[in-house]
C-alpha cells in the first residue's frame, strides 16, 4: 500500500475562542470570527547554569515561560441593532478593564481536529488599525498570557 503524500498545514487552521461565562470556567466558549492573521508565540527563559564540571561546555536551565497571541480581526457588526460581535466586544472591554476585568479566558486549536490545542488567561491590548476610506475596520489584538498556557485535548478532535 502506498504511503499518502504529506500535505502542508495552512495558517488558517487556527480557531480562537473566548469563554464568555461570568465565572470564566470554560462553560461558554464562543468563536472569535473574522480572524485574518494569527501568530502564537511561547518564549522560554533560559539562564546560564554553567559550572566547572562541564569541562568548558555551557549549561542552561529553563527557569520560566511566557506566551502571547497576535491576532488581527475584521470587526463584525449587527447593523440592524447597532452592536458589535459579542466576542469582539469582550476583547475591547477587557482592554479598558482593570483587575479580573482586564483578563479573558481563551483557547485556540486546530479547527481540523489535529492534536494542537491550548488554553489560558490573557491580558488584552486592543489596537484599531485605522485606514483609508476603502479599508476594512480591522483591529490588532495582542493577548499576553497571565499564567500557564495549558496543553488541552482538541475540542473538535
Amino acid at each position: 500500500m502506498a504511503t499518502p503524500t504529506p500535505e502542508t498545514a495552512l495558517a488558517r487552521r487556527w480557531r480562537l475562542e473566548i469563554d464568555m461565562s461570568v465565572a470564566k470556567n470554560g462553560s461558554d466558549w464562543r468563536v472569535v470570527p473574522g480572524v485574518t492573521e494569527f501568530t502564537p508565540a511561547s518564549e522560554p527563559n533560559f539562564e546560564d547554569s554553567s559550572d566547572y564540571d562541564s569541562e568548558g561546555w555551557a549549561g542552561n536551565t529553563k527557569t520560566g515561560q511566557s506566551w502571547e497571541l497576535g491576532v488581527t480581526i475584521n470587526r463584525r457588526i449587527n447593523d440592524q441593532v447597532k452592536v458589535y460581535h459579542p466576542t469582539h466586544e469582550a476583547l475591547r472591554l477587557a482592554h479598558y478593564g482593570w483587575g479580573s476585568g482586564s483578563k479573558v479566558h481563551v483557547r485556540y486549536f486546530d479547527r481540523n481536529g489535529l492534536p494542537e490545542a491550548y488554553e489560558g488567561t490573557a491580558l488584552v491590548n486592543w489596537a484599531p488599525s485605522g485606514g483609508e476610506t476603502t479599508a476594512l475596520d480591522q483591529v490588532e489584538v495582542t493577548l499576553t498570557g497571565d499564567g500557564p498556557l495549558l496543553l488541552i485535548a482538541n475540542p473538535v478532535a
